[in-house]
């Protein structure tokens, strides 16, 4: 025994011997580690593919889902894998789900979260407009979503007024075609639509403007789309084309005065002062921070602050100061509040402006916003 304890205790005085078992050990884990590894990658779990061909829009009943069992690996993180989260949801407006594919949270939405794709694409300060079309004006179904497209006025029938044929309006971008019964042309690929209506937004003056022509179909007017062609600039904004066609549809209709008072931004923040010195003010902000809205403030040249799941900021000034505080939506409009805070009561030496921008243009809106 004692002579089995000496040869150990030798054998372990062995550099080499150690450094050779070291590594042995080493390489052991790496195969077990590795092992392990492969192993999770590859074992089998289930998840469900579509059954059938999904158009968009379209719920998704158990008859549509079959299960299969693949590699751990294959199946990426925004893969659905359970079967229960998708029977009696919606396929996604855009997304046409194939036969045998799996099913993708970007995909697959309940039905309170089905938009209306056009109404999603219409810009801050336009108004949606619906212009009546068939197969013959849309040139066989041939106008998509995203094309630009002028609209024509023709007038007269060529007896009692001559014909005058001219662009209205250039550069409307399309957003949507809808057949008779609302369901977009081009969504569903094992139906044919015919288009019905074509979905744009316009400016409220150019909206008025489309409105009175189109009521003017009684005297000769009628209204036609002239897609661009490939050779035309499409990034032209939106506006009158022909002045003459104009002054003939304003000619024969009233317009009614618009209201130019200045609208109070519900969205541009509020600041509420203490007075004195120093002086406490309170930044009130809409509800949304950090989800629907993005809500900053900054105190004179200091880093800009977010806000983030609350409605109000607290800033301290113990000398005359800038407040500037900003929401943002999502689309990128910004909504400013920007005052100067002074360690007095006093109010004529305030200059507080609030703006509503777009992707942080400023407009000429002037609102006081402090409270006290």
């Amino acid at each position: 025994m004692e002579n089995l304890l000496g040869s150990a205790k030798r054998l372990f005085k062995n550099k080499n011997t150690v450094t050779i078992i070291g590594v042995v050990v080493i390489l052991v884990l790496l195969y077990i580690g590795y092992s392990a590894q492969i192993n999770n990658a590859v074992s089998p779990i289930t998840v469900p593919v579509a059954a059938e061909t999904i158009q968009p829009r379209t719920e998704i009943t158990d008859d549509m889902v079959n299960t299969i069992d693949m590699p751990n690996i294959t199946v990426g993180k925004n893969v659905i894998t359970s079967k229960g989260a998708i029977v009696g949801k919606y396929s996604n407006i855009n997304s046409v789900i194939p036969e045998g594919s799996m099913f993708y949270t970007e995909t697959v939405i309940s039905k309170d979260d089905l938009p209306d794709a056009a109404f999603t694409k219409v810009k801050s300060g336009e108004i949606v407009y619906s212009f009546p079309v068939n197969m013959e004006s849309t040139y066989g179904n041939s106008i998509f979503p995203g094309n630009k497209i002028d609209i024509y006025m023709k007038v007269g029938d060529g007896t009692d007024e001559k014909v005058m044929i001219g662009r209205l309006i250039e550069n409307i971008e399309v957003l949507a075609m809808k057949d008779s019964s609302g369901k977009a042309v081009f969504e569903n690929t094992s139906e044919s639509r015919t288009p019905s209506m074509m979905i744009f937004g316009l400016k409220e003056d150019l909206w008025v403007l489309l409105s009175k022509a189109s009521y003017l179909a009684t005297q000769g007017v009628e209204l036609f789309p002239v897609p661009h062609s490939g050779s035309v600039d499409t990034s032209g904004a939106t506006q009158v084309s022909t002045q003459q066609l104009v002054d003939y549809v304003n000619a024969r209709s009233v317009d009614i005065p618009v209201n130019t008072e200045t609208q109070v931004d519900v969205l541009v923040p509020k600041a509420t002062e203490t007075g004195g010195t120093p002086n406490v003010v309170t930044i009130t902000y809409p509800e949304g921070c950090g989800t629907t809205y993005t809500c900053t403030y900054k105190k004179d040249s200091a880093k800009e602050v977010t806000v983030s799941k609350k409605t109000t900021a607290t800033v301290r000034y113990t000398s005359n100061g800038l407040l500037t505080a900003t929401v943002t939506e999502k689309n990128g409009t910004v909504h400013t509040l920007s005052t100067n805070i002074p360690m007095t009561n006093s109010t004529t030496d305030q200059n507080s402006t609030s703006t509503n921008g777009q992707n942080n243009t400023s407009t000429n809106t002037t609102q006081s916003q402090i409270v006290r």
